[in-house]
């Protein structure tokens, strides 16, 4: 089968190539890839950041897949042959809290993932697509759309009439307007581009702060909410903004942090930390049990991906190229 193949670190070590096709397994499933899409955490891996130790060469990277099933494994009951799956993250968290080895067993490393023609999930770790999503619309579900319905509902179990601060309009925090919105709550995002905050306010956003602009922009935050800050805050930046985004949530709220684009470390300012008895929560996507109720929501609420290009096959790097310079939603790569 065709297939991108990272050799070494660096984007020009991603080559395009051939590898096996695989056979299914006991309890796999074989899938027609029909898209994928990309998050940071492909980015990551691909340069060399994440967890690098962990990273097997050659490696079949990105995560988040949809497509069709084509041949299954002795034993698969869950599915059946013409299917149309999603891929899961975390291959063996179905519910439950995670257990402390989880991340061995993801997909896109050290598992392989879906940068190729055919690609093994187990049928435990599949999740029905939406029937009203395309492959490439499915594609972005797994990470980016599962990590907002986690940190939304699981962790904030937010509720119509409360606030919630977004960081950014990538994948995760476009997914988590839109759902937030869904919810009843009223949302307020950062960006440095105010036509991504005009763009915003159409998923249902209802304030946008430019933080280039404004740099102090918890107290942004705090004069929109009548002082009292947000009830959750999703932070996507990490690095030493956490310290504002204790600032901009309530006293007694929840911080769910997500991301760590502007640095893996923090110098954590802990009297604000304490005094507000803020509830800081690592969120690393979601089991599969969140999954499968997350796409009834998104269908019954008529939530549509937002997707900034999608790119053929042979232009793999270009897509990883768009998503380095910055996305406004999902950046996809069709496969079939």
């Amino acid at each position: 089968m065709k297939a991108w193949l990272l050799k070494d670190f660096g984007l020009n070590n991603l080559v395009q190539g051939e590898a096996p096709t695989p056979t299914p397994k006991p309890g796999e499933l074989l899938i027609k890839v029909g898209a994928v899409s990309l998050n940071f955490r492909d980015k990551a891996i691909v340069e060399g950041f994440y967890e690098p130790h962990k990273v097997p060469k050659p490696l079949i990277p990105v995560s988040d897949a949809a497509g069709e099933i084509i041949a299954v494994g002795d034993g698969v009951t869950r599915f059946k042959i013409g299917d149309r799956v999603n891929s899961h993250l975390y291959s063996r968290w179905l519910d439950g809290t995670p257990a402390p080895d989880e991340p061995e067993h993801c997909i896109g490393s050290p598992l392989p993932g879906g940068l190729a023609e055919y690609m093994i999930i187990h049928e435990d770790s599949a999740v029905l697509a939406p029937d009203n999503m395309s492959d490439e619309e499915a594609a972005t579900l797994p990470i980016a759309a599962l990590t907002a319905w986690y940190a939304l509902v699981d962790f904030g179990q937010v509720q119509a009439g409360q606030t919630v601060l977004v960081q950014g309009t990538g994948g995760v925090s476009i997914f988590a307007i839109q759902i937030a919105a869904a919810l009843g709550a009223k949302v307020i995002v950062t960006s440095s581009q105010d036509s991504n905050l005009a763009a915003v306010k159409k998923l249902g956003a209802v304030a946008g702060i430019n933080y280039r602009t404004t740099p102090d922009w918890s107290a942004e935050v705090t004069k929109l909410t009548d002082g009292q800050g947000v009830d959750l805050t999703l932070d996507v930046a990490g690095g030493d903004g956490i310290n504002q985004s204790i600032l901009a949530t309530k006293a007694g709220g929840k911080i769910a942090q997500i991301g760590f684009l502007t640095g893996q470390t923090t110098s954590l300012s802990l009297m604000p930390l304490i005094f507000r008895q803020t509830t800081i929560r690592g969120i690393a996507v979601a089991p599969r049990s969140s999954f499968d109720r997350m796409n009834p929501f998104l269908n019954e609420h008529g939530i549509k991906p937002v997707i900034d290009h999608v790119y053929p096959f042979d232009q793999a790097r270009e897509a990883f190229e768009h998503l380095s310079r910055g996305a406004f939603g999902k950046v996809v790569i069709k496969i079939s």
